[in-house]
């Protein structure tokens, strides 16, 4: 997008934030080279991850920043966003991490892909470099497998990727009714029930990159406790595969 180009009105950036580190600043001014607008929702940060966004924000008009008081997760800082660009009239979201792993220049092919498609949620599928951590390239198998068998196969490329375009109304629909979604466990509640909801799942590979310590990386995840939470996750929609399913393929078998 050119920044002579209008910002679209269908079609917005959304930033969840946690404690990013100095990536955040970076990341959102990336981002506004290649997409408007961009909203940034801090999930109650407590470093100074924010402070340039203001500064930032007086340049740009098309950043949006939305400061949640406490701590609440991925899942319910978007789920917060993506209730507040639905009352703007915007219909679809680009999630993209806060902390630069996602690449700026896929923002725009992305979008393109949602709008010439948007009977679907445009899923990104990693392609790791050197840096990636063993445990993120291998760690993520099991939990693909399972999201693969509670949708049949019908397209989720990685059940974890936070590079992903979702349909607003049906996202906050979903994420409204269930308990669940909220944190750690927010990429696989939400694809897997898009699936069942009959959104047709479109897999792309994007690069990821991660940065070490040194460079400013920050990682929340916790390994046993996320991994529980995931486990947990999982077996509840495993249980529910066979009426979910069912019910689709009735709902189209209706239509044909």
């Amino acid at each position: 997008m050119s920044p002579e180009s209008s910002p679209s009105r269908s079609h917005l950036l959304l930033i969840p934030s946690y404690n990013s580190g100095p990536l955040l600043l970076t990341t959102v001014r990336d981002a506004l080279q290649y997409w408007r607008p961009v909203w940034v929702v801090i999930d109650g940060s407590t470093d100074e991850s924010q402070k340039g966004l203001n500064e930032l924000g007086h340049s740009s008009s098309e950043l949006q920043v939305i400061k949640l008081p406490q701590n609440q997760g991925k899942g319910a800082a978007v789920l917060e966003g993506m209730k507040r660009a639905l009352a703007q009239g915007f219909q679809f979201a680009l999630l993209m991490d806060a902390d630069g792993q996602h690449p700026p220049d896929y923002i725009e092919r992305t979008m393109q892909l949602s709008q010439d498609n948007p009977d679907s949620m445009i899923l990104g599928s990693p392609v790791f470099g050197p840096d990636a951590p063993k445990s993120r390239r291998y760690g993520r198998l099991i939990g693909n497998w399972w999201a693969n068998l509670e949708t049949c196969w019908a397209g989720i490329g990685d059940s974890l990727f936070g590079f992903r375009v979702y349909p607003i109304a049906k996202s906050v629909q979903i994420l409204e009714s269930v308990r669940g979604g909220r944190r750690f466990d927010f990429e696989t509640q939400l694809a897997v029930r898009l699936v069942w909801a009959g959104v047709r799942p479109i897999s792309v590979p994007v690069p990821v990159r991660y940065f070490n310590r040194q460079e400013g990386g920050v990682s929340h995840f916790q390994y046993v406790r996320d991994n529980l939470l995931l486990t947990r996750v999982h077996a509840w929609l495993v249980l529910q595969t066979p009426w979910r399913m069912m019910r689709l393929w009735v709902r189209h078998k209706g239509v044909e």
